[in-house]
């Protein structure tokens, strides 16, 4: 197993990247693709930041034999092997970890695993770059995120209660490079013995320029927390009043009545971006069933069949 291969200590250069490389740890079992695109990300950040250095250049091999491995072990795992399904995989895991702890914030259940969870969904939108840009909907998901954790944080660290949802945006923070997030049970690792998750590396918005249009940020079908939540709950993180949330009855999309007379048009000849696009559609209604996220499926599934037979979407 990759865990198996002892990084050296995480130098000091690369203290950026160190919630991601512990992301990657607390994932090895529970999804080893995550844990996977968290060390890529974390070794293509570090080569930009330094690989000069000895003790950078040291770390930076030792992690990528450690991706190599991986990679040999997951080697029948298209989440691997194609970036589409890699994509869809992590984008996929990003938003119900942001749903689960949106959920739980605008319903007024405020715990430290909440507020992990909309931490882990902001790194993991930082690990969707690996492949490419972000859409302007992650790039909005992970600064809410970012900045939720932090205002969350700091109000129950202060004795106060935080406002849910969206409202609030305005509220100034003081001293918060004091932030911390609920650790994982520690391990032999060297990366387990880095500080616990803390928030000092996010900006946090004042009051002259809190973030824009939260309000508004998309939220797609299944915005219940899934039965089984990508976060991780310590036993002891999370407050004895929390209710469990189960997932309620899904609203399936209605079936648009055109599909079912649609015939395939003779002279159309679809683009290799057609094929592209419908196959990543395909590839997002699947990864949306690995979550019971029929809605989602059934979404994704009904725009690729209209883009094959009518080559537009």
């Amino acid at each position: 197993m990759a865990s198996e291969q002892v990084l050296p200590p995480l130098p000091q250069q690369f203290k950026l990247i160190q919630h991601h490389m512990r992301t990657a740890q607390e994932h090895e079992k529970r999804d080893p693709v995550v844990a996977y695109f968290c060390r890529l990300y974390a070794m293509q950040t570090g080569m930009k930041i330094d690989s000069k250095t000895p003790e950078c250049r040291k770390f930076l091999v030792k992690l990528m034999d450690q991706l190599e491995i991986m990679k040999k072990q997951l080697g029948d795992n298209e989440s691997i092997t194609q970036d589409v399904v890699g994509n869809a995989h992590i984008e996929n895991y990003a938003y119900k970890m942001f749903l689960y702890a949106d959920t739980e914030d605008r319903a007024g259940r405020f715990h430290k695993n909440m507020i992990k969870s909309f931490y882990t969904a902001s790194l993991l939108y930082d690990v969707l770059t690996v492949f490419g840009e972000l859409t302007e909907e992650n790039i909005q998901h992970r600064k809410y995120a970012k900045w939720k954790a932090a205002y969350i944080h700091n109000c129950l660290k202060n004795g106060e209660t935080p406002n849910s949802g969206p409202m609030g945006m305005e509220t100034e923070f003081e001293n918060e490079d004091d932030v911390s997030l609920p650790q994982s049970s520690a391990s032999n690792n060297p990366v387990a013995d880095m500080p616990s998750s803390d928030l000092s590396n996010i900006q946090t918005p004042t009051a002259d320029h809190p973030p824009s249009n939260f309000s508004t940020i998309p939220i797609p079908p299944g915005a219940h927390a899934p039965a089984n939540t990508p976060a991780e709950v310590p036993s002891t993180s999370v407050l004895p009043s929390t209710p469990t949330i189960q997932p309620g009855p899904q609203s399936i999309p209605i079936i648009d009545p055109s599909l079912y007379s649609i015939a395939s048009q003779g002279e159309m000849r679809l683009t290799p971006e057609d094929y592209a696009r419908a196959q990543k559609y395909c590839k997002y209604a699947g990864s949306a069933l690995q979550y019971e996220d029929v809605g989602t499926a059934v979404q994704n599934l009904q725009k690729a069949l209209k883009l094959l037979t009518t080559g537009r979407e």
